[in-house]
């Protein structure tokens, strides 16, 4: 049985960290082989993280952004395991505008069940007193999605679906042509911009009716937003699970249109 307040707290933790460094302005900044920016952020949440969930269910395997090199041959027979992001939109971090989330799913049977996302830099001015900074999204298969910010009462999402006039998310860092076409297909009359898996939150609260991504991401990169999402009502396709290529195409999250 997983008791999902314990993951939501080793998400809110790795975000502790995090904002430590973020305050710091101390990043260390290098860069990976897929010309992808890694801060000593990204490897202390990660190493967090691990620790927590090792610490909690030693039975569950992890894949991590940061501990990635695990053979297909070895987890393509995994039934249960976590899928982590220690820190989505670290472009995001780098240039301070608190759009980057901790992200921890897991996975059953190929499918995300749970998810958490944590922005601890993200609407922190309501109230900087609260236990946590920053907002939290969760959902899960049994029970719903939902978003926690500081200082607030748990609200059950979708909080709001406006359909009179659709709404698209998009990503700050990533634009193409094709997403354009999507836009008109659906009539989209308006956009909002934010970075990191908090476009999937924006879809689940209702704030948005649409979001498109075209273009590769990684699995880590989508997974907890897909439980949030699809556990507030949201449509998915294009995205599938512990694939031999970790690697997604393009995929559309959408409320009914």
């Amino acid at each position: 049985m997983i008791e999902i307040q314990k993951i939501i707290e080793t998400a809110i933790e790795a975000g502790t960290i995090i904002i430590e460094i973020y305050n710091s302005d101390d990043f260390n900044v290098e860069i990976k082989s897929d010309n992808s920016p890694l801060t000593r952020a990204d490897l202390a949440a990660h190493n967090l993280i691990k620790e927590k969930l090792i610490s909690l269910y030693p039975s569950i395997p992890i894949l991590s952004e940061e501990g990635k090199n695990i053979s297909y041959e070895e987890r393509k027979n995994w039934d249960r395991f976590w899928l982590v992001d220690p820190l989505d939109g670290t472009k995001e971090f780098i240039k301070k505008n608190g759009e980057f989330t901790v992200n921890i799913a897991l996975i059953e049977n190929n499918e995300p069940i749970l998810g958490i996302i944590y922005a601890p830099a993200y609407n922190n001015n309501i109230n900087n007193s609260a236990s946590f900074p920053g907002v939290l999204y969760y959902g899960g298969k049994e029970i719903g999605s939902f978003k926690k910010v500081a200082g607030s009462e748990v609200i059950k999402l979708p909080f709001t679906d406006n359909m009179g006039n659709i709404k698209a998310v998009r990503s700050r860092s990533h634009a193409s042509s094709e997403e354009e076409e999507i836009f008109r297909k659906y009539n989209v009359k308006e956009t909002i911009s934010v970075g990191s898996s908090l476009k999937f939150c924006i879809v689940a609260e209702g704030l948005a009716q649409i979001y498109y991504r075209h273009g590769p991401t990684n699995e880590w990169d989508v997974a907890a937003g897909y439980a949030i999402a699809k556990y507030a009502g949201a449509d998915i396709s294009g995205l599938s699970f512990n694939k031999q290529n970790l690697l997604n195409n393009s995929f559309v999250v959408k409320r009914i249109i």
